[in-house]
């Protein structure tokens, strides 16, 4: 059975931006617009509704995840969007040099730990998102600016039709995100996301690697993983790589199944922590994170007590990984996260498979590499 894909809240919040931005400039609501995505690919995105509120042009998209069981499907994302106070000094722009002021209205979260792609005290608009949405709304000023016009910076605010209901539905209160739901999505759209589909693709790829004579497959978190994997390894190719998600269990038996002799994974930190506290599964709604685990093998190679309870304390992966960057004790942590994973890994493989591992952080800097190790 086909799945069908859908797109993320940060491509329905820059295609609700750019309707209202036409319809301001132009003074015609807009059926349709074509969207830019992170990765250079467009959409073309229904408008559900345009309307003048008196405070300016407010838009509004409903968003579709497609086949895949969000929480955010059919969500109502709404962009209001203004000039600047067009009553004082403004100045001749054109499209492309017009500045956009983006702020969060009702539904959308506000960051109160640290941790998370956003600082603290700035709405829950992820960077990948926040660029996607100025580059649509400068797309709608250069469409429709032919000339340059008198006028100020541009004011886009982002709401939810209730986000803070929606937002009840997933981790966002435990990460500190409070009053709504997330603007995400760093690819621009979702893929479908069926269990038994995505085991059968898993399988299906090591399968076809098995012909083709591939010894090491390179079993990958996502997208980035796989890119930043790709990129550091100039032996690896892309059909090499299989994106497992969060099927570590189901991944590792299928290796080993298959009898390959060594694979290699290519992990981000919350990933490996995971990994090596054995879960079969790394889904956030069905792991979480253990830092009061990872606060012990802490003390275990060498933090003192402060330093790991301040770990247990973290609010996310990414917050620890911070704070311990430059610590001298963290090569001795990263050696045992991978040698605990590899346990788990080969455990659930049934076979003494050489498992190595490659920890990159977000940026795709490599962290640590196994594969210098017996």
């Amino acid at each position: 059975m086909s799945l069908r894909h859908g797109f993320t809240t940060g491509t329905a919040a820059a295609a609700a931006a750019k309707a209202a931005t036409l319809h301001l400039i132009l003074g015609q609501a807009q059926d349709h617009v074509d969207v830019p995505l992170p990765r250079g690919d467009r959409l073309c995105i229904p408008v559900l509704e345009s309307r003048d509120t008196g405070q300016g042009i407010e838009a509004a998209v409903r968003k579709d995840a497609g086949d895949d069981p969000d929480v955010t499907h059919q969500a109502i994302i709404r962009a209001r969007v203004c000039w600047e106070r067009p009553e004082s000094g403004c100045s001749a722009l054109t499209g492309q040099e017009t500045p956009v002021l983006l702020s969060a209205g009702p539904g959308v979260g506000m960051v109160t730990k640290p941790g998370l792609p956003v600082p603290v005290g700035q709405p829950a608009i992820n960077p990948v998102p926040q660029a996607q949405i100025r580059k649509a709304v400068a797309e709608a000023l250069g469409q429709a600016l032919e000339q340059a016009q008198v006028s100020c910076a541009m004011q886009v605010q982002i709401s939810v039709d209730n986000g803070q209901q929606l937002a009840q539905r997933t981790f966002n209160p435990r990460l500190g995100i409070v009053g709504g739901i997330s603007i995400l999505g760093t690819r621009g759209t979702v893929k479908p996301f069926s269990h038994a589909a995505y085991q059968a693709t898993i399988a299906q790829s090591l399968d076809v690697m098995q012909a083709q004579g591939i010894a090491r497959p390179c079993l990958t978190t996502g997208g980035r993983s796989e890119r930043f994997a790709v990129q550091e390894f100039t032996d690896l190719g892309i059909e090499a790589c299989v994106q497992v998600a969060d099927f570590f269990f189901f991944a590792m038996r299928e290796a080993g199944k298959r009898g390959f002799s060594q694979v290699l994974w290519a992990v981000f930190f919350g990933k490996l922590i995971k990994q090596a506290q054995g879960h079969r599964y790394t889904h956030a709604h069905a792991a979480q994170l253990d830092l009061e685990q990872l606060s012990a093998w802490c003390r275990d190679c060498g933090f003192n007590k402060e330093e790991s309870r301040s770990i247990a304390r973290a609010n996310t992966a990414m917050q620890v990984l911070t704070e311990i960057a430059a610590h001298p004790r963290t090569p001795a942590l990263l050696e045992l996260l991978t040698t605990r994973a590899r346990f788990w890994a080969q455990s659930f493989a049934r076979s003494p498979l050489r498992v190595d591992y490659a920890l990159f952080d977000f940026s795709g800097r490599l962290l640590t590499c196994t594969t210098a190790h017996p």
